[in-house]
């Protein structure tokens, strides 16, 4: 009898530390401890990001084995995220996989944080091949071609700014604490999408830019509150609103035409902003008029996670992926499977 795949996984790359135990493809536990020591500072401060995962990880790691109902002597492999992110935060989580795995001789494997977002959809379901996936989050946005757990392809993305940088920055123009997405969206949700018009990036291929819409909201607003200083409080749900609706045109406008220039029916989106119900209700009502197969990750499954890493440390275990001691996090590095 085949024994179980037990992976140990590592999140550290940003300001979530996270540890998860995925066995056989499957997720038996999923810990997060969010650091709330950036709200106050309005973002998220490394320094303090690093110091905060030296705290949580031992305690992470240790609920995640609980949770499981296994012990360290059950795992197969310590999966980590390798890049990209923070380098120091980073480095919190690849030293304790090191380590861990070192002690007790078990095999590494790196993992690529934007491809555990896209992979973040076979948790819960399995998208056939060849898939489309729209990843957005704070620091990244891209459309990629699946063409296997490990076979994938970035073939369009922002030349500047990230979606979920745009939300997050518009939310502070608006006053609104960190992280300001997830209040965007909510007061979005009550507003008038139609009421301002903020002007849409026009890039070539698959590529997107959102340094525009940033600059158009802030010169809007500042006119605006010439004339009225009450502007803001007066209209934010109009102005979250608009905003949004301005943001998701653009990512499933670029969405849609590489589904239709590939001929790909299977369609989803991952990352921390497929969270935002606007883009979540957009990418479903895409998938009615245009025949498109939708996937969504879970919730929990689309803001940074340890099930993501695990899901495709999983996948690279089966194809035998693995790193030396000698791997060290990237803080911006390719696009790859290695």
């Amino acid at each position: 009898m085949q024994e179980q795949i037990n992976i140990l996984a590592i999140e550290s790359s940003c300001d979530e530390t996270s540890a998860a135990v995925i066995q056989d493809g499957k997720v038996l536990s999923n810990h997060i401890a969010t650091q709330k020591v950036h709200e106050r500072f309005g973002g998220v401060v490394p320094e303090m990001a690093s110091r905060a995962h030296m705290q949580n990880i031992v305690p992470v790691v240790e609920a995640a084995l609980t949770d499981a109902a296994i012990t360290k002597g059950d795992i197969t492999a310590v999966a980590f995220t390798q890049s990209p992110g923070l380098l120091g935060s980073l480095l919190v989580g690849a030293c304790f996989a090191k380590g861990f795995a070192q002690a007790l001789r078990l095999p590494l494997i790196a993992v690529h944080h934007m491809q555990a977002h896209v992979l973040a959809h076979f948790i819960d379901n399995n998208p056939p091949f060849p898939f489309l996936c729209l990843t957005v989050s704070g620091g990244h946005t891209q459309i990629v071609l699946c063409r296997g757990h490990l076979d994938m392809e970035v073939i369009g993305e922002t030349i500047d700014d990230a979606a979920g940088e745009a939300f997050d920055k518009v939310a502070k123009m608006l006053g609104l604490p960190y992280p300001g997405g997830p209040l965007v969206d909510k007061y979005a949700a009550e507003g008038n999408a139609e009421k301002f018009k903020f002007p849409m990036a026009e890039m070539k291929d698959y590529q997107f830019s959102f340094s525009g819409i940033k600059t158009s909201v802030m010169y809007f607003l500042r006119v605006q509150q010439k004339a009225d200083p009450a502007f803001i409080e007066n209209n934010i749900r109009d102005i979250c609103a608009s905003v949004q609706y301005t943001i998701v045109k653009m990512l499933m406008a670029k969405l849609k035409k590489a589904a239709r220039d590939y001929d790909i029916k299977q369609v989803g989106i991952a990352g921390g902003v497929s969270a935002n119900s606007g883009l979540r209700r957009a990418l479903k009502e895409a998938g009615e008029k245009h025949g498109w197969q939708v996937y969504i990750p879970r919730f929990e499954y689309c803001t940074d996670n340890a099930a993501m890493i695990g899901i495709a440390g999983y996948y690279k275990y089966l194809d035998g992926a693995f790193a030396d001691l000698t791997v060290t996090p990237s803080a911006r590095s390719g696009f790859n499977v290695q």
